[in-house]
């Protein structure tokens, strides 16, 4: 199936998606079940209210945008979930001060999983300050994957 490019689709959500508080975290197609998966987020996170919001909100707009050149497909909305992956610079700006776990590809000190609050980020390192109040610089290359951490109190 051919589908008109994730990132212009993206771009076309924004405009409706700005004015209701939420930004648009990514756009999947699955070629499986022909679905787009729309990811979204907002400062106060979202629930099942937000997304059946926001579905209603672009479902016409985006059958009218005919992302799959009029091939039937399904739209999801969904949260990124808690353990996603940060992709962007938003992502990062976020979670200043929040508690991550980034997980290397190879050990620094000896560890390959590091946990801390993020204390800053640019395109080339991430720093945290661990529990033990270590400020800890690691460089972009050598991470895997960071996320907020989750805690169960």
């Amino acid at each position: 199936m051919n589908i008109k490019p994730l990132e212009q689709l993206k771009e076309f959500l924004k405009t409706y998606a700005d004015p209701m508080g939420i930004e648009i975290v990514d756009v999947e197609f699955s070629k499986r079940d022909n679905a787009i998966t729309v990811f979204i987020e907002t400062e106060s996170g979202v629930d099942l209210d937000t997304c059946e919001a926001f579905h209603n909100a672009i479902m016409e707009p985006i059958d009218e945008f005919d992302p799959t050149y009029d091939a039937p497909y399904t739209l999801n909305v969904s949260s990124p979930g808690l353990d996603r992956p940060f992709k962007t610079a938003r992502d990062y700006e976020r979670n200043l001060g929040k508690d991550v776990e980034v997980h290397l590809f190879a050990p620094i000190k000896g560890k390959k999983l590091w946990e801390g609050a993020l204390a800053a980020f640019d395109n080339n390192s991430v720093t945290i300050k661990t529990d033990g109040g270590e400020e800890l610089k690691i460089p972009s290359n050598r991470i895997s994957k960071i996320h907020k951490a989750i805690k169960f109190d």
